[in-house]
């Protein structure tokens, strides 16, 4: 028996923080020890941030990581720990983990599958490392082996997945069964996309049990650099047996999850189980460093219950949220409350981010989270750190005011109230004084819906400003799929927080606010039809009417951003839920708004990263601005008959 306590970390970082970075890690190993750890597995580039994008090619992000290295050294005295940093050979960048026992370190694994799909560009700056290779590195005048390692430390062998390689059916986990591994770590940057945590939960489970192991899987945590959220997910498993999971979503800098374990229980699963003998590994590293044994085994966990996909958002968002202000050292956030779906969801998620930070770190570890924030601690935090605009036109509705006043009330925020309507008709009599004509809905009504838009811009950007907040934008997914936005207008601000999620989704979410979180002000804008309210409202204006059904809206964008497919592609997919006249309409539609509107996309205010339909042309989308806009695909479409 070797019955050792291992744990897996998550870890807050930030691309290129250096100080904040290695100090994270050397608190979170004394932690570790604090609990009489063994073996702890921390996240994917953990000193450097994964997220440093080019600057991997800067000599300086290369040299401070090894720094960082030297600085966590003397804090690994009787711990097994595995810290993750870009490094150089040969003049080629690797993804590497430093493997380190005892202040001492054994060696180097390299990365050997590297993950280029959607928001994942690993190959622009990392080479893939060969299987099987080992070669010698210098570091600090001393010669370390360098590559595709097991490590033996007191009779635990020890291998690696390094993330992107659990995900690949040629993965090194198999080599490692060959070779006798007792325990398998994975190092991950694995980012949040709805359900996601099923998946990685049966691929631990199902690597630990196919290839008779222990296996230890430890993300990163948080906003990282921006765009992506890491849910800080660890998992425990050890012959297809889930022993320890971790909440997710924490505030915290880092967590760490622990199961004490008998290491060498696999092996006799294997004996019973094999009939052939396994391989003598060429590319073994021994330790002499002996474990302190513990006594007590750890139970399996049962009956985990997973969140649905509505709690999942909101976990995510708010703490997208939250990291993203205070790592841009915004004071706050800035919310121009029209009322409607979109931006009760985003005032909704600001003011919750808050409630959450507090009840997940307590008053005094927040305050010294947020110690750049110049705010009065003794009143709520949410009157000081979200301002509410309401601008009213002529064309706005009562109904609307009612649901943005009553919630900006309930949540707590500092509301105003704008008559934007004399700034309005100065913009009308200065064109109508240019064209020598008066402004008419018949002829112009694209240009004075755009301008209520655009009009709304300028006093929330002065006060977002003076106030040194951030600026959100309030547009959603499939308003973006089709342009249906005004440039300047509603797009203006610094982050699009619901810019990841489409309308029918976000539609759902506050009736399940309304009821899960008990904010009953939220009845107000669940009761309304969602409308841009630009036109007069003798018109009745809606988006569907504009567009058309967001149910259907999705299902094509589903079809043709996810599954790749054609107008006629599309067409049969869908067929029947709407007469084929209406249904082919509404593709052309679709089409026709999606190849014009790509220069809109280009413009956005960063989103977060939710699901694989996301359309953020830098990191998963990427569609051309200029393009033959499917006419002939869209001219088969029009005689196509199945």
């Amino acid at each position: 028996m070797k019955i050792l306590k291992i744990a897996g970390s998550c870890l807050n970082q930030t691309p290129l923080a250096w100080t904040k970075n290695v100090q994270n890690i050397i608190d979170c190993i004394r932690l570790a020890k604090s609990q009489q750890v063994d073996i702890l597995c921390l996240p994917e580039l953990s000193i450097s941030g994964y997220g440093c994008e080019d600057t991997f090619f800067s000599n300086n992000v290369l040299s401070q990581s090894l720094e960082g290295l030297k600085d966590i050294l003397p804090e690994t005295e009787n711990i097994f720990v595995t810290i993750g940093l870009p490094m150089t050979y040969e003049n080629c960048l690797y993804n590497v983990v430093a493997v380190i026992c005892n202040k001492k370190i054994l060696g180097f694994v390299a990365k050997q599958e590297l993950a280029g799909d959607g928001i994942h560009y690993e190959p622009r700056w990392f080479k893939t490392w060969k299987e099987h290779l080992v070669v010698q590195y210098t570091y600090e005048n001393q010669q370390y082996p360098f590559g595709d390692i097991i490590f033996e430390v007191d009779g635990v062998r020890i291998g690696f997945e390094i993330c992107e390689d659990a995900w690949n059916g040629n993965r090194p986990a198999q080599r490692h069964f060959l070779k006798n591994v007792d325990l398998i770590l994975n190092p991950s940057a694995s980012h949040f996309a709805f359900g996601k945590t099923k998946t990685r939960d049966l691929i631990v489970k199902e690597a630990s049990r196919s290839f008779t192991c222990t296996y230890v899987y430890s993300n990163l945590l948080g906003n990282e650099a921006g765009r992506v959220i890491y849910d800080g997910e660890i998992i425990i498993a050890q012959n297809g047996t889930l022993y320890n999971k971790n909440k997710r979503f924490s505030y915290q800098d880092y967590q760490i999850l622990c199961s004490t374990l008998d290491l060498h229980t696999p092996r006799i699963v294997k004996k019973k189980s094999f009939n052939f003998e396994f391989e003598i590994p060429n590319n073994l590293v021994k330790s002499d460093f002996h474990f302190e044994e513990k006594n007590l085994i750890d139970k399996p966990l049962i009956n985990w219950q997973y969140e649905s996909k509505e709690e999942e958002f909101f976990k995510a968002v708010t703490l997208g949220l939250f990291d993203y202000m205070r790592k841009s050292y915004s004071n706050g956030f800035m919310l121009s409350l029209s009322g409607g779906a979109d931006s009760c969801a985003c005032a909704v998620l600001v003011a919750k981010c808050f409630e959450l930070a507090e009840k997940d770190l307590g008053k005094e570890a927040l305050q010294k989270k947020l110690a750049y924030l110049k705010i009065d601690w003794s009143k709520p935090i949410t009157k000081q750190l979200l301002t509410c605009v309401y601008q009213a036109t002529e064309n706005s509705g009562e109904k609307t005011l009612q649901s943005a006043r009553e919630l900006a009330f309930e949540l707590g925020a500092e509301f105003h109230l704008w008559n934007i309507q004399e700034n309005l008709n100065g913009y009308h009599k200065m064109i109508e004084e240019t064209i020598a004509r008066k402004l008419s809905w018949e002829l112009d009504d694209i240009t004075l819906q755009n301008i209520q838009a655009r009009v709304r811009a300028p006093g929330i950007w002065m006060l977002a400003n003076i106030k040194n907040a951030l600026l959100i934008t309030t547009s959603n997914r499939s308003e973006a799929a089709v342009g249906y936005c005004t440039m300047d207008g509603d797009t203006a601000g610094g982050l699009a927080p619901i810019g990841g999620i489409d309308k029918a989704s976000l539609k759902s979410w506050l009736i399940w606010a309304q009821k899960e979180l008990s904010i009953n002000a939220l009845q107000y804008v669940n009761n309304l039809q969602p409308s841009a309210e630009l036109r007069p409202q003798s018109e009745e204006q809606t988006d569907e009417k504009d567009l058309m059904p967001y149910p259907i809206l999705d299902q094509i964008e589903k079809c043709f951003i996810r599954d790749y497919q054609s107008p006629i592609e599309v067409f049969r997919t869908l067929k029947g839920i709407f007469p084929d006249n209406t249904l082919k309409s509404y593709i052309r539609k679709f089409y026709q708004l999606w190849s014009r509107n790509q220069w809109k996309r280009e413009r956005y205010a960063p989103s977060f990263h939710l699901d694989d339909e996301n359309l953020d042309p830098r990191t998963w989308c990427r569609f051309p601005i200029l393009s033959g806009a499917y006419e002939e695909e869209l001219k088969l479409l029009d005689f196509y008959n199945e």
